[in-house]
């Protein structure tokens, strides 16, 4: 199969194609036999750390509208800050391009900080979409209403805040408090702040799904309409979460983690306020990729889910009943997995993580 540089995600095409991104701001069409096309038209990134090209989608009228929707670090005043938008793709003999690319939404204020998180689910009604914002190692900012920083966004497809989110209508304040990465949560309150101020109307609290979330790598609808998330904790704590509007899952006021430093984090036990996860893994799998199995070549796990695993190098197999889950398998894959996603062909493909990382595809055996 085919190799990239610091593959990050990939979306399928109707036909047998596929479009992969690397995090160093190259889109791809890959076909079969390893035959790869750079799709030109792809907006600079600022590639660093966990910022670039991050998650693609097509979307979910492309048969008609052929629009493909992905998320990036982008690069501007002040720093980087995520970006989703939305171009066109036109495929000719050995050549792709995405056209009248937009931008949709931006996080504002920019700054430093990684984890940008950027993960898209579209509704199962086709008519709306949810973007995982990551907290960009800040912390505090996941706690705040008016910025979009660590929280699930639900959009239109056009990027404005969907009716009927939680607190439809409203808007934020004009000026916000921008925090560079701090050492910890415990210095995050004292760390250094400065007040920035971000166009009006600040609509992020209109567009706000759940608020309180770490660095999420994992979005994705069950059957039965339930919008599932997978983030990873800091040391410890990596969370399988069920998300429901307008719930705060807690972060940085708790975890069942601890602080890269030692330092502790408040168990989730001592905020019955705050939204536990479904699943929490210690020590950490760096949960990446999620996907929902409905497929034909593994009959007998219909209806699971497949999360890929960085640290853990590894596919972890999670069973459900209802709303409740469990992990059924932990497969040692030997290298970084960023991304696992169930093919149209019912197979499991898989992207690993760094330079070189291969794009597989895994059947049942024989």
């Amino acid at each position: 199969m085919s190799t990239f540089d610091n593959p990050w995600a990939l979306a399928f095409l109707p036909d047998t194609r596929m479009l992969v991104t690397e995090r160093g701001g190259k889109l791809w069409l890959a076909g079969p036999g390893a035959i790869k096309v750079r799709v030109t038209g792809v907006p600079a990134v600022h590639a660093e750390g966990q910022g670039g090209l991050l998650f693609v989608a097509i979307s979910p009228g492309f048969a008609r509208d052929h629009h493909v929707y992905f998320t990036y670090s982008e690069p501007g005043a002040g720093g980087d800050g995520l970006a989703l938008a939305r171009g066109t793709l036109a495929i000719g003999k050995g050549v792709a391009k995405l056209t009248g690319v937009t931008v949709l939404w931006r996080e504002l204020p920019r700054g430093k900080g990684g984890q940008f998180g950027g993960y898209l689910a579209f509704a199962p009604d086709g008519k709306s979409l949810f973007l995982a914002s990551g907290e960009r190692m800040r912390f505090t900012p996941a706690q705040d209403p008016d910025q979009g920083t660590g929280k699930i966004l639900h959009l239109t497809l056009d990027g404005k805040p969907a009716p009927g989110n939680p607190m439809a209508g409203k808007t934020g304040a004009t000026s916000v408090t921008l925090i560079d990465p701090p050492a910890d949560t415990v210095a995050a309150p004292g760390a250094p702040k400065r007040r920035v101020a971000v166009p009006a109307p600040n609509l992020v609290p209109a567009e706000t799904w759940s608020t309180g979330h770490r660095n999420q790598y994992g979005l994705a609808f069950d059957a039965a309409g339930h919008l599932w998330e997978t983030e990873m904790g800091p040391r410890g704590g990596d969370e399988l979460n069920l998300i429901q509007p307008g719930k705060n899952y807690g972060w940085p006021l708790v975890s069942y983690g601890e602080n890269y430093d030692g330092k502790p984090i408040p168990n989730p036990n001592t905020r019955p306020d705050l939204a536990k996860p479904a699943l929490y893994w210690n020590p950490v799998i760096a949960p990446s990729g999620f996907t929902f199995y409905y497929g034909k070549l593994f009959p007998q796990w219909r209806g699971n889910a497949f999360v890929g695993g960085l640290a853990g190098q590894c596919i972890v197999r999670l069973v459900f009943n209802g709303t409740q889950a469990a992990q059924a398998n932990r497969w040692a894959m030997d290298n970084r997995i960023r991304f696992v996603t169930a093919g149209p062909d019912g197979a499991l493909w898989v992207l690993e993580d760094g330079e070189g990382g291969r794009l597989l595809r895994l059947t049942p055996k024989g």
